[in-house]
């Protein structure tokens, strides 16, 4: 019989699935309020002006990378991206109000920016497009192909 922490590791990349997909759909839904003024606008109503520094930038980063993400597909760049993009907010807007994310209004900049980090690291997790397209693009640590046990020697 499975201990507890063999079911929890089965589960694992299931889990992290249910990650990505929550907080690509949830990033997404930022980048999408603010550039076309659903689910409520940006700021409180509206759109970002086009080519608005940095703020339409940053709204096509969110929606772009947020749906590349929830997907699963080219998972750890986007990700990558994203969570820079994050950092850049929090440090250029919310950092110089007050040091504490509680303090300066940064929290949701700084939770993005570690979660997005965190797929860098671990992949999309078990349900990805990217393993539909070529396997481990974006799931997991790379293979060494050059070994003799690799190729066959």
């Amino acid at each position: 019989m499975p201990t507890l922490t063999e079911r929890i590791e089965t589960a694992q990349p299931y889990a992290l699935t249910l990650f990505r997909i929550v907080t690509g759909l949830l990033f997404a839904c930022h980048g999408a309020a603010s550039l076309f003024g659903v689910l409520g606008g940006a700021m409180g109503g509206g759109t970002v002006p086009t080519g608005a520094w940095p703020g339409w930038y940053a709204a096509v980063i969110q929606l772009v990378c947020g749906a590349l993400v929830l997907a699963g597909l080219f998972t750890r760049a986007a990700a990558f991206l994203a969570s820079g993009s994050m950092a850049y907010a929090y440090f250029s807007v919310h950092q110089p109000e007050a040091l504490w994310p509680l303090q300066n209004g940064g929290e949701s900049s700084a939770m993005y920016c570690w979660a997005f980090l965190l797929l860098v690291f671990t992949g999309p997790g078990a349900l990805a497009v990217d393993q539909l397209l070529g396997g481990r693009r974006s799931s997991g640590p790379a293979v060494k192909t050059d070994t003799p046990e690799a190729v066959g020697v």
